[in-house]
């Protein structure tokens, strides 16, 4: 182990912990719809279970967030990784960024924004309102009202990756991510 350490510049603190897996936010009112991708979203609570997400206040999908009170969180696979990074540097505004990056969806059980084909998990959420969060750090809570996986890679209450291609990604800058890699166990030395 190094014992030398050096500074991170505080306004890039967060890549620090910034590699839990992305997400793509799905979002819906009306007729419209949105997709948009998240590298800060998270688990809060266990009993209602909750996640919280990121969207910031110039986005679409906030918008059909704020007018819905409802979205979804799709884990997409590394396989969709290029369509990740189209749906997370364009806005949806003038374009359906599901055709203009290839994703399909199909209908939630629940709440009316669409789950994206292919992803390796799915919550679908309603927005527990927090306004003051909301506003000051475009942090929404969800609580969760249904959720998925993929069984292939997500069963008996555990991830087991398949294949180099049905892994989780993880968005830490500049287009530059990485995929999920191989799991160990080690045992408590008591």
């Amino acid at each position: 182990m190094s014992s030398r350490i050096e500074p991170v510049d505080l306004p890039r603190a967060y890549l620090l912990l910034n590699h839990g897996p992305t997400v793509l936010v799905t979002s819906a009112h009306g007729e419209a719809r949105n997709v948009m991708a998240a590298a800060w979203a998270m688990p809060l609570d266990f009993s209602p279970p909750k996640m919280l997400v990121v969207v910031d206040k110039n986005t679409y999908t906030r918008e059909l967030i704020e007018a819905s009170g409802e979205f979804a969180l799709c884990i997409p696979s590394r396989a969709q990784a290029q369509a990740t990074l189209r749906v997370g540097s364009h806005s949806g505004r003038g374009e359906d960024k599901f055709l203009a990056s290839g994703l399909t969806t199909f209908p939630a059980s629940k709440i009316g924004a669409p789950l994206v084909s292919g992803c390796l998990g799915w919550l679908e959420c309603r927005v527990v309102p927090e306004p003051h969060n909301q506003q000051a750090y475009d942090l929404f809570i969800g609580e969760v009202v249904a959720a998925w996986a993929a069984p292939d890679a997500f069963s008996g209450n555990r991830w087991h990756f398949p294949d180099g291609e049905r892994r989780s990604v993880h968005y830490l800058a500049g287009g530059s991510f990485f995929a999920t890699g191989e799991a160990f166990n080690v045992s408590d030395p008591e």
